[in-house]
């Protein structure tokens, strides 16, 4: 049976009797319970899935004819591997009841429901209850004898588990032997029920390990669709081997079978603290409440601090405290009452890709974009999905129709995790980048060793527009010192800057009509672009926003050639001629004046009046401080430290960031640090201003 035969329930049709649609939701239940908890291989997200379990429930409680023993509803869910040897669990793993509402009252139900089977009134003193966080990982039973691992097993059934020791041994938070001495009172039996899982910076470096293999040609691998299913994956390998390669964590959240005699505890959280004490981990975010106020306050705080966890979390739990409260409240078929779990707002769901559209960034990145039917993800309703690029998209096998799973995680950028290929249109059609940039027609190219493509527009494209603006007025460009972000944007969705030259052109009445524009503000602004004009080669090279030339680049194209003409007519064997200029820069200069919007663009700004001084290229060794490196460092009292930078570099001096056998003067302003110390220790000369002066004016000291 295919996925798509299970969904075919889900199309709209005529209602279908309720015991035909419960048999239906049993035969999908199990299936899709087999491909999570045996294969690792979920193909619907968990959201899903719970679904089905719901509304199965529902139908079993109007019609309680329905009701059959191998319901999914009256186990736990999974099932042995033959692989690995069977644990019966001597103390059952069961599940708990899961709240759906995931707004604070479902915390405030499970509260009045424990005050009420509890027979406690509104005088009576409030409930206290451990707050745990609902871990997205798998289920572990850890077995003790005299203090020694002996036997690790998974939940299984809830009533038989599967025997995974060794590999469970390659977990380094758990461990293999605790203190035997009396005074740590360790039972000559101990099982410790928790949680094994996967930190999301160890899922993606595994994940980045499992591409790079599956680039190099290695048959059989995959990357993981997310951290719960990698570590599923890992405890279950028959290789411990290959266990040991995954990265595993654990957190410890209860006991199961204790004894022959058992310990004096009074409550749950006095067992978590023992086993933190005993060396197992315990989530740091455990904490004792009371009442509905107490469990409201601790969902409300971890849902705030649920992206930043370096794990996944689904929701949370709560637990009455007392441990003869428990055995008071007893349990109800396959839950205990004293216990709930209280889930967010799914990350992850379902829907169809209905287009794949290209985005243009502001520094000219190619985005493939997935337009979706509209989903309600992690909070919010979600229509797009990124896939990052062409690579990207064709790995995952994204395609126009596809049923795919989406996730979403706070504020972060919803993607598609997975395609579920069994509902896959038989037309889909491989996505492919487009050649040319959607929103100005430049050539969109891809360098090699990049995974990104780029629009070559640069100036011109209109998407690039204010990221153009706002790096041509940086101060260590031409310096358009009142053009700032706010007024950029201004200027360029108002239609008043289309390029660069455009700025020159700007009026009193154009400022002035600005919101929030003063008069004064106007003539600050007409003053500082009137100043950019007059600027140095090197910084308006840099201005141009060339990819990858930097500062340093653009200096050394000034000193090499001497000329912009001669930089703009330079072919890519001459360009390699100038220091730190490589393969990837020269061609990255070429593409740029290449384009005939640029050279236009370039002239409009000569045109405008920008101007700079220009000479014949002048070699390094020709200038007076050829060969010196200097470290700037502390406060200088006659110049800033970037107009000091400037003026060095301009007769030939490396200004370097740090000091070395290698540095020639460390110039030492008020407040020098560690900087002056290493060049002390070293015997680097130290200079003053004085002495800095004297260097500028071309005197070696």
């Amino acid at each position: 049976m295919t996925t798509l035969d299970l969904f075919a329930s889900l199309e709209p049709s005529p209602e279908p009797e309720p015991a035909q649609r419960a048999a239906e939701l049993r035969q999908q239940l199990q299936h899709h319970g087999h491909l999570y908890y045996v294969l690792d291989a979920p193909d619907i997200p968990d959201v899903e899935y719970d679904r089905l379990f719901r509304e199965l429930q529902a139908l079993e409680a109007a019609h309680p004819a329905l009701l059959t023993a191998d319901s999914p509803t009256q186990r736990v869910g999974g099932s042995v591997q033959e692989a690995f040897a069977p644990v019966r669990h001597a103390v059952p793993m069961l599940s708990i009841r899961t709240e759906t509402d995931t707004e604070s009252s479902g915390a405030q139900a499970f509260d009045a429901r424990m005050r009420r089977e509890l027979a406690l009134t509104e005088t009576d003193p409030p409930v206290q209850y451990v707050a745990e966080l609902k871990f997205d990982g798998l289920a572990m039973s850890l077995r003790y004898e005299a203090g020694v691992l002996v036997q690790a097993a998974t939940r299984g059934d809830g009533e038989t588990g599967e025997d995974v020791t060794a590999n469970v041994r390659t977990i380094g938070q758990i461990p293999l032997r605790l203190p035997t001495d009396l005074a740590a009172g360790v039972p000559a039996v101990l099982e410790v029920r928790g949680e094994v899982y996967m930190r999301r910076d160890d899922f993606e470096a595994l994940n980045e390990r499992q591409r790079q293999r599956i680039a190099s040609g290695m048959k059989g691998e995959k990357t993981f669709v997310n951290p719960r299913n990698a570590a599923a994956g890992a405890v279950r390998q028959l290789d411990s081997g290959i266990a040991a390669d995954r990265p595993l964590s654990f957190f410890a959240y209860g006991v199961g079978e204790v004894g022959p005699a058992q310990p004096s505890w009074q409550s749950h959280h006095g067992v978590l603290m023992q086993l933190k004490a005993w060396g197992f981990p315990v989530a740091a975010q455990t904490s004792l409440v009371e009442g509905a106020q107490g469990l409201v306050a601790f969902h409300q705080r971890m849902a705030a601090e649920r992206d930043a966890l370096p794990y996944d979390i689904d929701g949370v739990v709560y637990k009455v405290n007392a441990l003869a409260l428990q055995q008071r409240l007893g349990f109800v078929t396959r839950e205990p009452r004293w216990a709930v779990a209280h889930k967010y707002p799914a990350q992850e769901e379902m829907t169809t890709v209905q287009a794949i559209d290209v985005q243009v960034g502001r520094t000219g990145k190619l985005t493939p974009v997935a337009k979706l039917a509209p989903v309600f993800v992690g909070g919010v309703t979600v229509t797009n999905a990124t896939l990052h690029n062409e690579l990207e998209a064709r790995r995952k096998d994204v395609r126009v129709g596809d049923t795919v799973i989406v996730r979403r995680a706070g504020d972060v950028i919803p993607e598609v995790v997975s395609v579920v290929l069994d509902r896959r249109p038989a037309e889909a059609a491989q996505f492919t980048m487009l050649t040319h940039c959607p929103v100005c027609g430049s050539l969109a190219e891809r360098e090699e060793g990049e995974a990104d493509h780029r629009c070559t527009g640069g100036l011109f494209c209109k998407a690039q527009r204010k990221q153009a603006v706002w790096h041509y007025a940086h101060r260590r460009a031409v310096e358009i010192e009142d053009l700032g972000d706010k007024l950029i944007e201004q200027l360029v969705d108002g239609g008043m800057v289309h390029t660069l030259a455009d700025i020159y052109t700007l009026t009193f009445p154009q400022l002035l009509a600005l919101p929030r524009m003063a008069e004064k503000s106007a003539n600050n602004v007409l003053a500082s672009i009137q100043k950019s004009k007059n600027t140095t080669l090197p910084r308006f090279v840099f201005g141009l926003g060339i990819r990858h030339v930097g500062e340093a680049t653009a200096k050394e194209l000034a000193r090499h050639f001497g000329q912009l003409d001669a930089i703009m007519q330079a072919s890519e064997d001459a360009l390699l001629q100038v220091p730190d200029v490589g393969p990837t820069v020269a061609r990255s200069i070429r593409v740029f004046f290449d384009q005939a919007h640029h050279r236009e663009v370039v002239q409009a700004l000569r045109d405008a009046g920008v101007h700079w001084t220009e000479g014949d290229a002048l070699a390094p060794i020709d200038m007076p401080l050829a060969g010196l490196t200097v470290v700037l460092t502390g406060t200088l009292q006659s110049m800033g430290r970037d107009e000091a930078k400037d003026k060095l570099e301009a007769l030939g001096a490396k200004v370097a960031g740090s000091v070395s056998n290698k540095t020639s003067y460390v110039v030492a302003g008020a407040e020098a640090g560690s900087k002056l110390e290493k060049a002390q220790a070293l015997g680097v000369p130290v200079l003053d201003d004085a002495g800095l002066n004297l260097l500028l004016q071309g005197n070696k000291p």
